[in-house]
């Protein structure tokens, strides 16, 4: 995999970090791991799109689903 920043939402979501791969497809991975209940409620650490918007809503609906467990 590259290490490909460019048009990637970074701004968009503190604590994760965002790449674009080699195969252009857009990749986030969270900084600190979730927690054993928020991995249970579906959150997932590293999470992939097509687009940097896709992507922002994938991780934004990992955030949720771990707000969810809480």
């Amino acid at each position: 995999m590259g290490n490909n920043t460019a048009d990637v939402p970074q701004q968009r979501a503190p604590g994760w970090r965002f790449w674009r791969s080699d195969a252009g497809r857009f990749w986030a991975t969270r900084e600190q791991p979730f927690t054993g209940p928020e991995m249970q409620a579906g959150a997932e650490r590293t999470v992939d799109a097509d687009t940097p918007g896709e992507l922002a809503e994938v991780v934004a609906a990992q955030e949720a689903r771990a707000e969810a467990a809480q």
